[in-house]
């Protein structure tokens, strides 16, 4: 039976090998672990295998993790990934490093309010709805540029970068042809005045179309755990 250590290295294999493919540098692109439904254990193994930036959609959950795995030696980085409420901002602000999936000015306004004085910038991406599906999450590409004006002007918040969940595809070709759309939006973005380096992208299914088209993280959920648990939120 493959272990979560096993899964982190075959994993790691194909960012590896899609990094060489590509020509992109191994050291570019970080792995994401998505522990969403999977309890605190599985966080520890993979931990103790040396993986540190864990992704959670679900914040009660999440939130009883980072409790549960606050004395581990090892300092363990938490990307809040999934769609953000305004009534559970002030958690996500006091508890997180990252998060990947701001799409309205009101969401990063209290983000911004609540971030405990004294603490780091809290790291976060503008997700984009590049599939134009209605049922996705994401600000429209269109009204990107005022979203990230907006944002770099709060000052406990990093702006760095762009996020995207687009829908799922067996053809490898539309998948690069997306995200390459989100890679030439943060040019955009950076053209007029911007500095940002990330670009989160890429699930299990799809990380060698997104390392082909420059993600710097790659979100991986199913490869390393296994198939999803049942949510606790």
């Amino acid at each position: 039976m493959a272990t979560i250590q096993s899964n982190l290295q075959a994993v790691n294999t194909r960012i590896a090998a899609a990094c060489a493919a590509f020509g992109r540098d191994r050291a570019d692109v970080r792995l994401v672990a998505v522990s969403k439904t999977w309890p605190a254990e599985a966080v520890r193994e993979a931990a103790a295998a040396g993986q540190l930036d864990f992704g959670e959609n679900y914040l009660q959950e999440a939130l009883d993790k980072i409790a549960a795995l606050s004395s581990l030696p090892e300092k363990l980085s938490w990307h809040f990934i999934g769609p953000l409420q305004s009534n559970k901002t002030r958690p996500v602000a006091e508890h997180f490093d990252w998060v990947h999936s701001v799409d309205r000015e009101k969401i990063a306004e209290r983000l911004n309010a609540q971030r405990p004085e004294g603490a780091p910038a809290l790291n976060l991406c503008i997700q984009v709805n590049i599939s134009g599906e209605a049922s996705k999450s994401g600000v429209e590409p269109a009204a990107l540029a005022t979203l990230a004006r907006a944002v770099a002007r709060m000052p406990r918040l990093k702006l760095r970068g762009l996020m995207s969940v687009p829908e799922p595809t067996g053809d490898e070709a539309l998948s690069r042809r997306r995200f390459a759309s989100l890679r030439k939006l943060l040019e955009e973005l950076n053209r007029d005045g911007h500095a940002l380096d990330t670009l989160s992208m890429g699930m299990t299914t799809d990380l060698e179309a997104a390392v082909a088209e420059g993600a710097t993280m790659v979100r991986i959920g199913t490869a390393i755990f296994g198939q999803r648990h049942q949510a606790l939120e």
